[in-house]
């Protein structure tokens, strides 16, 4: 069973600070089990959105993380940017993906609300479908008047009382809107013409709270010289962009305007723009005849294909990548050694034990692949934060802290790999005996990826400009490798 999977979106206030753009990556992509997979920053509204995938408890810790540096980096008393706003992690919107419910995602929202509140003394506010109340269901009700405005209101209306957090406006970080919600696309189209009255009328006429189309949330800004119709689409199965998109385009028409472009911030479902191309083509079944799927499809995922990424001439993925692959390859080992006792007469007496180690197997050799895949990502993280100007005072920094993430990644693999050994032996004893050979193999496996999880740990740490940093994550690792005496 694939384990759930939860959509996290945050907004921060920052657009134009590459260093900070890269700390608040560097965060996400540290915790184990993330997948970062778009970040977008817009100088002109000063603000950036990053789309990552997690399990549950990852999606919160992640989102915490990148609080803590957001909190740090950012002061709202200083900011300004074209897109409204009332914190440096201006909103932080749960969605569920895959196995998992709105009612998940509101329990995830309050967890983060109240630790975020507790750790960081920031007020927050539960919004669309965590509200507490119907008034804030809304975020821009939450945020009227922004940053400035709720500094004033905080602490004497009553209306204004946070949910979780002290009853003051945090000095330099704000207060941040937590909340679940399904898939939000934001949409902008850019109008070829710098009257921003015309992009503010526009977005009066369709956006839903002026009695225009449902589920469409829209203002006018200036952006780089032209308007831009800037709009939120809640629900896209009810307003989709092909619907947005004509309607703009025609109240732009009415006043003798063209469109130049539209833009889509982070990431937007692939039913959406196949519905937009085949409302164009008036093609009734666009996915029927998709050629990419259809290979796909017919291909299937191969170990060939991965495994030629891995010999190619890039330096990522590498070996904390196969390090992982060897622990997922030991779990799934492990797993099936236990499938071959379950359900045998013979093993009747250790029938519940092995049900669990297949269980634990099971969720090992899952969170292992995962890591595969984000090794080569914190790869990525410490290159591009090696690429910052040489005489940046934030390039040392953002190395340090993409060096220390990075080191993340292999301590998740060697506490998995140490926790396969265990079950490895283990299952050789009890299981199967015609399987113990593939239980030595899977223990062989767990060992060599241990191995190479604490030389990526090295590396990392060895790497940093003050190595004090990674210390307790080295004397982890190090700890870890000594736990497992070698094979008998």
């Amino acid at each position: 069973m694939p384990a759930p999977l939860i959509e996290c979106v945050p907004n921060f206030s920052e657009g134009r600070n590459a260093a900070t753009i890269e700390a608040l990556r560097t965060a996400l992509a540290s915790v184990p089990g993330v997948r970062l997979l778009d970040v977008q920053a817009d100088a002109a509204h000063n603000r950036s959105v990053f789309t990552f995938v997690a399990p549950p408890d990852a999606s919160v810790e992640a989102a915490l993380a990148a609080m803590r540096v957001a909190t740090e980096r950012i002061d709202l008393s200083r900011h300004t940017g074209e897109h409204p706003r009332m914190g440096a992690t201006d909103v932080v919107p749960f969605v569920p993906v895959r196995d998992a419910t709105m009612d998940d995602c509101v329990a995830l929202a309050r967890r983060l609300a109240q630790r975020a509140a507790a750790e960081l003394l920031i007020p927050i506010y539960l919004y669309a479908k965590a509200a507490t109340r119907p008034e804030r269901e809304r975020l821009p009700d939450i945020r009227k008047g922004e940053f400035e405005a709720l500094r004033d209101r905080i602490g004497k209306d009553p209306a204004a009382d946070p949910d979780f957090g002290p009853r003051r406006i945090h000095p330099t970080a704000g207060a941040t809107a937590i909340g679940a919600r399904p898939f939000l696309v934001a949409f902008n189209i850019y109008l070829d013409t710098s009257d921003v009255r015309i992009a503010q009328d526009i977005a009066k006429r369709i956006r839903t709270s002026s009695g225009g189309l449902p589920a469409v949330q829209a203002s006018g800004f200036e952006v780089g010289g032209n308007a831009q119709v800037s709009m939120n689409l809640l629900d896209i199965d009810t307003t989709s962009p092909a619907t947005v998109f004509a309607a703009v385009e025609s109240a732009a028409r009415q006043r003798g305007v063209g469109i130049l472009k539209s833009e889509v911030v982070g990431l937007i479902p692939e039913r959406a723009v196949l519905g937009a191309g085949a409302a164009s083509l008036k093609l009734s079944d666009p996915e029927a005849h998709l050629l990419e799927p259809k290979i796909s499809a017919a291909e299937g995922p191969t170990l060939d294909g991965w495994l030629d990424e891995l010999a190619g001439g890039a330096p990522a993925p590498g070996g904390g990548s196969a390090a992982a692959l060897a622990a997922a390859l030991a779990g799934a080992l492990v797993a099936m050694v236990a499938r071959l006792t379950l359900g045998r007469k013979a093993y009747g007496g250790v029938q519940a034990r092995v049900a669990e180690i297949l269980a634990e197997a099971e969720a090992l050799r899952s969170q292992l692949r995962r890591l595969a895949d984000d090794d080569a990502v914190a790869y990525t993280r410490v290159s591009a934060a090696y690429e910052l100007p040489k005489d940046s005072p934030a390039r040392s920094r953002a190395v340090d802290e993409a060096l220390v993430g990075a080191a993340h990644t292999p301590l998740a693999m060697a506490r998995g790999a140490v926790r396969l050994v265990a079950l490895a032996r283990e299952i050789g004893t009890i299981g199967n005996r015609n399987a113990n050979s593939d239980a030595r193999v899977a223990e062989a496996l767990a060992g060599a990826a241990l191995a190479g999880a604490l030389e990526n740990v090295k590396v990392n740490v060895g790497s940093l400009s003050e190595p004090g940093l990674g210390k307790s994550l080295l004397q982890e690792a190090e700890g870890l490798a000594r736990t497992v005496s070698p094979p008998s």
